[in-house]
């Protein structure tokens, strides 16, 4: 027996760092389609703002990523749900090998991949069988470059992470979107001036002339969600990066 399980008015999507960038992107699209949308963040103000800018009937509940309980408490009180996403993130920068400490390296990877496969043990009881994980990972798990060590690791990590899950979790279904670069706040710890310069340069050199929005990278999590085939697959969202 076929079921459609395309995301519409009774789907029930969770979005795990949901208040800006690429997860509020991801909540905006979702709630366009019908869906019932949940949205967590730690900042409530950030919550407030998205909120402000996200369609009526959306919720959102306060909710530390790096705390198992803060995590389990935000997902008990959602209930079930059809769709988890998580796009939790901190501020992206490089660094080169010389700077590399083990502290550093384990702060970098905390919210991004060890808080993100904890979030994604404590939402498997609340999803049904018919139901998807998409996680998030990026370009640099293909693509290296100097600086870029780290973002490289984790984001192999997260691809890797997928792909196992995809087999131990089934039938849940678990996919991966990897963008390129993206404009929203993961770069805000560089300046204003500085940021749209690297935009202009990336863009510059790919074949589609730009670096993504959110919204172009939002697409590709609702459409893994949608697609009920698709389990163990990455997503790339990059403009031509692999190919550049």
């Amino acid at each position: 027996m076929l079921v459609d399980m395309a995301v519409d008015n009774t789907s029930r999507i969770v979005v795990l760092g949901g208040t800006s960038g690429i997860g509020l992107a991801v909540a905006q699209r979702a709630a366009r389609a019908g869906a019932a949308v949940t949205i967590g963040s730690r900042r409530p103000e950030s919550l407030r703002q998205a909120l402000d800018q996200l369609p009526t009937g959306v919720s959102g509940h306060v909710v530390d990523a790096s705390s198992s309980e803060s995590v389990a408490g935000f997902l008990d009180r959602v209930g079930e749900f059809d769709h988890f996403a998580y796009t939790a993130a901190e501020n992206l920068t490089g660094a080169p090998l010389a700077a590399y400490t083990v502290a550093g390296a384990q702060a970098f990877f905390g919210l991004r991949l060890f808080h993100a496969l904890d979030a994604v043990r404590l939402a498997v009881p609340h999803l049904p069988s018919s139901g998807s994980i998409t996680l998030t990972s990026g370009t640099a798990a293909f693509k290296g470059g100097p600086g870029w060590t780290l973002g490289c690791a984790v984001s192999g990590a997260m691809v890797s992470v997928a792909r196992s899950l995809a087999v131990e979790l089934a039938p849940v279904r678990v996919n991966v979107v990897a963008p390129g670069v993206v404009r929203s706040p993961v770069w805000s710890s560089m300046t204003e001036e500085d940021r749209e310069a690297m935009y202009a340069q990336v863009g510059a050199g790919l074949p589609l002339g730009r670096v993504a929005e959110p919204d172009d990278a939002a697409k590709a999590y609702l459409a893994l969600m949608d697609q009920d085939y698709v389990t163990g697959a990455v997503s790339v969202v990059d403009g031509g990066t692999l190919v550049a």
